[in-house]
């Protein structure tokens, strides 16, 4: 009889719009667990954006190699593929999450390690990157996170009560936040020469006071430890309620429902919403902080400004979840895209000015940084309050039973809809860039051959129209377009019954249901 009524309220529970309060203080240690396993998710990332700025500063390297760089974020938009395997093969007594979490975290750790040695041949001690193996290596560890990513989106969905559900997306925002600080920022910083010399030592010394080598050395031995910690003193009880309640799918099963749920037209429409809205955003958030450097810039510098906006990147998940947990998120998802879209006009403006402040008014250089850091803040500020309603949304209409595998789907998409945008927005700017050489008007320097013939008869190819600027231009008018065709349908997904996101449950688990009513009754 308890067996029965534990299976109807799990059942039930996909059936209300979670209107209960949250109740935040009877989950704290949950959340702390959560914000911790997302912060070891956080530090690839890091890497991920941390590699192309040392590149970019040691190499000079073009558009289109930071463009092949950039498929190493993949993973994130191909882990739906492998998501059902996740949900669907455990080990009972080690539990259904964990026993993908400790192996997945340990490979992270021997890997990292494994960058670790190879890393200055690869970068620091060559004239010429390896980015090949740089990026086959990356990718490997993005893939390693990208499970982690669907395991830890699984187990939340079980770890906390069902009226805190709406933290989820508050732990994975500012854990994440925290954990690319530690593998992008903290990196830089720290790995400088000239910021070390000038922000934390008193006698100037050659080098950081990390090496790029011993930061992956270090990465790779907490995520050994903080594994063993969590393998060894966190449990995991709800997985004998799911083997009572029959609430577990095999890997068919598990691979038929994920079919089933993409089949859905709201899915399928919400799709379509994920994968063209980044487009209006993607020439500034790919190629702002390349074009800083171009313009001037120093990486200390953005490292420095990355320092300054950390704390806020950590606490402004915690201060937007009362607008996350709200009952309708992509109401503010909607309404921050128009301000987005301003905060990149604005972003375009700061690089355009960027070399006359760092080469012709260096007097006004101040006045330009609190510009910047002002600039740097609302993007962060909007980028923040539209991925964190998007997944708390995500959280509300994934189904407990599959949560893995449904919420991995919606993270997907999303992603999706970043990497294909990104690595395109990167490509596309040396395409709309208008080059001609000096000593040649034919010469339009498109290639490196066009190049080498331009600089053999003593000109230099001159730019006379920078694609940033044409592609941005394009992606504004885009997401002006995409806000009025989209904004009603939105509204209206929305507004569809929590039920209609879920695909049907098995005849057995009907029977159990109807099973438990009868004995109530």
């Amino acid at each position: 009889m308890e067996e029965s009524v534990s299976c109807i309220d799990e059942s039930i529970s996909t059936k209300n719009n979670f209107s209960v309060k949250p109740r935040m203080r009877k989950d704290k240690l949950n959340i702390a667990i959560l914000l911790l396993l997302y912060t070891l998710q956080g530090v690839p990332m890091g890497f991920s954006l941390a590699i192309p700025i040392l590149l970019q500063n040691s190499h000079s390297l073009s558009f289109t190699d930071q463009a092949k760089f950039s498929v190493v974020v993949w993973p994130y938009s191909m882990k739906l593929l492998w998501a059902p395997i996740i949900d669907s093969i455990f080990l009972p007594k080690l539990g259904r999450r964990k026993s993908w979490l400790i192996p997945i975290q340990y490979l992270l750790g021997v890997s990292l390690i494994a960058l670790g040695f190879n890393i200055n041949q690869w970068v620091v001690n060559t004239n010429k990157p390896e980015i090949f193996m740089l990026a086959a290596m990356v990718f490997c560890l993005n893939f390693l996170a990208a499970t982690q990513d669907i395991v830890v989106d699984g187990w939340a969905l079980s770890m906390l009560r069902k009226e805190n559900i709406g933290y989820a997306s508050m732990c994975n925002g500012a854990g994440q936040a925290f954990g690319i600080f530690m593998g992008y920022v903290l990196l830089i910083m720290l790995e400088s020469e000239k910021f070390c010399n000038k922000w934390l030592r008193l006698t100037p010394q050659p080098g950081g006071i990390i090496t790029l080598q011993g930061y992956c050395y270090f990465w790779g031995c907490a995520f050994i430890i903080v594994t063993s910690l969590v393998a060894i003193f966190k449990s995991e009880k709800d997985w004998k309620n799911i083997l009572n309640c029959n609430q577990y799918y095999n890997i068919g099963e598990t691979y038929q429902l994920l079919l089933n749920i993409m089949k859905l037209p709201n899915i399928r429409l919400f799709a379509v919403i994920l994968i063209t809205i980044k487009v209006s955003f993607s020439s500034v958030d790919a190629a702002f902080n390349l074009k800083l450097i171009d313009g001037g810039v120093s990486k200390d510098d953005i490292a420095a400004i990355e320092l300054l906006l950390m704390p806020i990147r950590i606490i402004l998940p915690f201060l937007i979840t009362k607008f996350t947990s709200a009952s309708r998120p992509l109401d503010n998802y909607l309404n921050t895209m128009l301000l987005r879209l301003l905060v990149g006009a604005a972003s375009v403006g700061i690089i355009y000015i960027t070399p006359y402040f760092t080469m012709h008014y260096s007097n006004y250089i101040l006045i330009y940084k609190i510009t910047l850091v002002i600039v740097y803040f609302l993007h962060e500020l909007v980028v923040c309050v539209m991925t964190l309603n998007a997944m708390a949304f995500y959280a509300r209409v994934s189904d407990p039973k599959i949560g893995g595998t449904n919420m991995t789907l919606l993270n997907t998409i999303g992603n999706l809809g970043t990497s294909w945008t990104k690595t395109g927005a990167l490509w596309l700017i040396d395409v709309f860039t208008y080059k001609q050489c000096t000593s040649d008007n034919a010469n339009k320097c498109l290639y490196k051959y066009d190049t080498n013939i331009c600089n053999k008869s003593g000109g230099t190819c001159s730019m006379s129209v920078d694609g940033f600027y044409v592609e941005t231009f394009l992606c504004t008018i885009y997401g002006v377009i995409w806000y009025c065709y989209f904004r009603k349908t939105i509204k209206k997904l929305q507004a569809i019954n929590l039920e209609e996101w879920h695909v049907n449950l098995r005849k057995k688990e009907k029977l159990n249901f109807m099973t438990s009513n009868v004995n109530q009754g």
